[in-house]
């Protein structure tokens, strides 16, 4: 298979490019840095020096490419709105059009349970619940939008398919445990309502699995939640896993109200004075760990035969290892 990669100088889109050239697929990534050159190229791939401005550029890095999996997306929780939403949306819009262009067959998008927020409580979600009509948080909303485009742009010769993987881990993360490992070494992190409430998880080797099947089994224009498996308690989950990095959360804990108020205390004070930079907590924030996010996979399984190819645990033992 020839692939072409978004967002491959990241912790998803790295391992991705590793495991498609591992079992022999020719692959092209997109490279906006010199940075991202080497890591996309040590990681296997051809480097496509550009970004999700550049549609020339995809279109050319595209060309006799099978499918497209688009990892590339700005996660930032809080701030420039018409920003965020032009490499979220405008970005994802862009790619569809390349992918087109380039006569690309099928299209992959990562997504994420966060779209979801604003709406009801995110328990046992499936792929049936509609997008809130007030998300929470600039991702929610870009992200929300973006997959908006990618169900649209599905047509006969050219198949979309979305998956959701929840709260991605795994050795090389670069996004999330890094951040809660310096909150835990500056001693401001606490624990949300005690931190029993459930989570899904979803190790990046299961996610990439996954990404795969929707690549190749899919009949396009659908979305899929990609998990673990059961949920995990988040205490005892973030406990193991912080423990990887050789630190320990404590026992300190805020009620959720405490957080929520916090939160929007917080996002109106960097809105009034124009900080820069994302607030220490976000609404969307105490939303995604300080209350019960859990989603099913059902529809994975069933549709793709998705099964995880990695367990929580084997996952932790991975990254335990010396």
């Amino acid at each position: 298979m020839r692939a072409f990669v978004t967002g491959g100088s990241g912790f998803l889109g790295k391992k991705l490019i590793e495991v498609l050239c591992a079992r022999g697929d020719e692959v092209s990534a997109l490279a906006r840095s010199d940075g991202a050159v080497r890591t996309v190229e040590a990681a296997g791939a051809r480097a496509i020096r550009g970004d999700l401005d550049d549609s020339a550029a995809m279109t050319a890095g595209m060309a006799d490419c099978e499918v497209v999996f688009h990892c590339a997306a700005s996660t930032a929780q809080f701030g420039d709105l018409a920003k965020i939403k032009d490499i979220n949306v405008g970005g994802t819009e862009r790619a569809l059009v390349a992918a087109k262009l380039a006569g690309v067959k099928t299209f992959v998008h990562v997504s994420t349970e966060s779209v979801l927020i604003g709406g009801r409580p995110i328990v046992r979600a499936d792929e049936s619940w509609p997008l809130p009509s007030h998300p929470i948080g600039v991702y929610a909303l870009t992200k929300g939008l973006a997959e908006t485009r990618v169900l649209a742009a599905n047509a006969p010769g050219f198949s979309t398919a979305i998956v959701r993987p929840r709260f991605i881990w795994g050795e090389g993360d670069t996004s999330v445990l890094p951040v809660i490992v310096e909150a835990v070494k500056k001693g401001v992190f606490k624990w949300i309502g005690g931190g029993h409430h459930l989570t899904s998880t979803c190790h990046v080797k299961n996610v990439i699995a996954g990404m795969l099947l929707a690549a190749e089994k899919s009949p396009g224009g659908q979305i899929y939640f990609l998990t673990d498996g059961e949920p995990v308690e988040v205490r005892g989950f973030l406990t193991q896993l912080l423990r990887t990095a050789g630190v320990t959360p404590g026992n300190g804990s805020l009620p959720r109200w405490v957080a929520r108020v916090g939160a929007y205390l917080a996002e109106l004070t960097w809105r009034l004075f124009r900080i820069a930079g994302e607030p220490p907590v976000t609404r969307s924030a105490v939303r995604l760990i300080g209350e019960e996010v859990t989603v099913s996979d059902e529809k994975a399984r069933r549709e793709l035969g998705y099964i995880p190819v990695i367990t929580l645990e084997a996952g932790l033992k991975e990254l335990d290892a010396p």
